[in-house]
């Protein structure tokens, strides 16, 4: 029984010194995980911060970008666009007092039997608009809303939809000429901008 006593006593002792071994490896074990969990948090905080320098960067230079395009945009209106670029400015806003958005385009190729030169488009809805500078008589008026005609059957033929805005948009005519493109715009339900009116002058 007393050498019982003496092995289980040894057992004990060895399996007690295995357990503060494995306390100690435990201890180590959990300093080196804490160690990491820190080196880790800190990364993470690091690049956490990294992200919303960049981010607070990426966000001045897309407000940047869109500043430089809006004032681009605004120069080549202004400067290179004249008379057709008003014309879709004034659709546009038309279109956003019906509550419509749309982007009206200016020098417009539609690949339609061929080609086919479109002065203002706008996919969809679907606005089609024919533009002149000056328009002297009655003859070019008329020859002007048969431009109109074959770009609002291009437009349709191209999108398979029905026209939603066909426009007209005249810089300069005489007053007598004005009064025939009103009659004839009221006729075919054509939005009509007309810029400066004039008298004839009667020479003869």
């Amino acid at each position: 029984w007393k050498k019982f006593l003496e092995e289980n006593q040894r057992r004990w002792e060895e399996n007690q010194k295995r357990w503060e071994e494995n306390q100690k490896r435990w201890e180590e074990n959990e300093k080196k995980w804490q160690t990491w969990y820190e080196t880790w948090k800190k990364f993470l905080e690091e690049n956490e911060k990294r992200w919303e320098e960049n981010r607070k960067r990426w966000e001045e230079q897309f407000r940047f970008n869109r500043w430089v395009q809006s004032a681009l945009t605004e120069i080549r209106d202004a400067l290179g666009g004249g008379f057709e670029y008003f014309a879709a400015r004034v659709v546009e806003a038309v279109l956003r007092e019906r509550g419509v958005e749309c982007s009206v385009r200016v020098n417009v190729t539609l690949p339609v039997d061929g080609f086919k030169e479109v002065d203002l488009f706008c996919p969809e809805p679907l606005v089609v608009g024919e533009v002149s500078v000056v328009v002297r008589s009655v003859e070019e008026a008329e020859g002007l809303l048969e431009q109109l005609r074959r770009a609002v059957e291009a437009g349709e033929k191209l999108t398979s939809r029905r026209v939603y805005l066909k426009v007209l948009a005249v810089e300069y005519t005489p007053k007598d000429v004005a009064d025939y493109l009103r009659n004839q715009s009221e006729r075919e339900e054509i939005y009509l901008i007309l810029g400066r009116e004039y008298e004839r002058l009667n020479i003869f």
